[in-house]
């Protein structure tokens, strides 16, 4: 019997994985017809995303943007062991010193304004090139001991690749099913490699008389390492695929500067700047406080700023999978709280083992507050923006890491280290009032 053939087309949606269905009417011809992925549940269709281990390849890339995460971590939690040696090795002030927190800010603010761009030209795999070489690079130079000037230059590379590996591996994971989960592993690992990188270094420069510059030959072979894992895992996204499946017809341009326009954008931008900021002023000054305000001594100083990282590391995890449970507006309220009230032992209390212990609480109530921001940004956004909102949204954070510990160091300089407590705890105040201007969210997000 004759066949006639039937063509359905779908409205494009932001999803990576394209599926057909077979149908016919009768006839001899059938036409395989392509879909977005969609499920059934309750009689209505809905959109089945991606997860975590379907199709296989995401088990990979999410192990790849996990290690990322993990060289991220340890790059800025390094810092906080670095800086009183960094200083006595240049005989540098405060204010000079906080230099190396300031310069990133240049490569972060390029990675805002042109990470949604980028990926249209080159799509996740050129991200997953180019953001851990600019970060070899860097490195390298550093590792090379050069004139603190070259160092304080060579840092804005730094930015710009982990300000492009920020924006693009938080977006991915925004567009998998179990988002809240994932991105609490995710900022997990940036945690763990925060934790472990004071440990590191400091055990080589107290234990094993290195110095301080030799830790960049860690993170250039660690970077190194990088670029491999992630090429091979992105290797099939490109530019082209990119666009085909995150615009839909007219609105593959300038999604930048549409969602720049939209309040909630710069909502949790403003907040990121806030908290990343508020995050590294506290990772990278403790240890000069712990020596100079609690008199501690060099090594256990270190340590503080690995419990501080640490808190942060087991707050992303475990609190990751509460967050959910409450929701994001009332946990990340509730945390910002708690959080100031460890701040306020921290500062009142003048033991250094009291200190030690409230930062690290400090490092966990705060730890979950950066996925929940990506989250409220893909819940209140239309998923197209997502790329570009994240991207800005991460960007601007990473500014913050520039900024704001630059400034604690600057005001150290008039009126002493143990400023860095106020500043916080200010910090945790503006953090909350922010934070509540947020619209109502939704309580689920393409969970499957």
């Amino acid at each position: 019997m004759a066949t006639a053939t039937t063509v359905i087309e779908m409205p494009a949606t932001p999803t990576n994985q394209h599926t057909s269905v077979e149908i016919s009417n009768g006839s001899s011809a059938s036409t395989q017809i392509p879909l977005e992925p969609f499920a059934q549940a309750n009689g209505q269709v809905v959109q089945a995303w991606e997860r975590w281990n379907r199709p296989r390849i995401n088990t990979y890339r999410l192990a790849a943007i996990f290690f990322a995460f993990l060289v991220f971590g340890m790059n800025d939690g390094s810092y906080g062991a670095l800086v009183p040696y960094i200083e006595q090795d240049y005989h540098l002030s405060y204010i000079v010193t906080s230099l190396v927190f300031l310069s990133p800010f240049a490569g972060y603010t390029v990675a805002a304004l042109f990470s949604d761009r980028l990926h249209m030209f080159v799509g996740r795999r050129g991200i997953a090139i180019i953001a851990p070489s600019c970060k070899v690079i860097s490195y390298a130079v550093i590792a090379a001991h050069p004139p603190y000037p070259a160092v304080v230059a060579i840092l804005a590379i730094t930015g710009l690749g982990n300000g492009l590996l920020d924006a693009a591996w938080n977006a991915w994971i925004g567009t998998l099913a179990q988002t809240n989960q994932l991105l609490g592993l995710l900022h997990g690992f940036y945690g763990l490699g925060a934790t472990i990188s004071p440990l590191i270094s400091t055990s080589m420069i107290t234990q094993g008389h290195l110095g301080w510059w030799t830790f960049f030959y860690i993170m250039t072979g660690l970077s190194a390492l990088e670029i491999l894992t992630g090429t091979w895992a992105f290797w099939s996204e490109t530019g082209a695929k990119y666009i085909d499946v995150n615009r839909t017809d007219g609105a593959d341009k300038g999604m930048t500067r549409k969602a720049l326009k939209q309040k909630v954008t710069w909502i949790c931008a403003s907040f990121l700047l806030c908290y990343v900021g508020l995050e590294v002023s506290l990772g990278g000054w403790i240890v000069n406080f712990m020596i100079r305000v609690r008199k501690g001594q060099p090594f256990p100083s270190g340590m503080t700023a690995t419990g501080f990282w640490l808190g942060l590391t087991v707050g992303r995890v475990v609190l990751g999978f509460i967050t959910p449970m409450i929701g994001e507006r009332i946990a990340v309220s509730a945390y910002l709280v708690i959080a100031v009230g460890c701040e306020l032992v921290f500062w009142l209390v003048p033991q250094f083992i009291v200190s030690a212990v409230a930062v690290a609480l400090v490092g966990f109530f705060t730890g979950p507050i950066f996925p929940s921001t990506i989250i409220a940004v893909t819940k209140l956004l239309p998923s197209e923006m997502h790329v570009a909102a994240i991207g800005f949204s991460a960007a601007v954070g990473g500014s913050g890491a520039a900024l704001l510990p630059f400034a604690v160091g600057a005001i150290a300089q008039a009126k002493g280290p143990a400023t860095l407590q106020p500043i916080v705890l200010a910090l945790l105040a503006v953090l909350l009032g922010i934070w509540l201007t947020l619209p109502r969210m939704p309580k689920r997000l393409h969970e499957a």
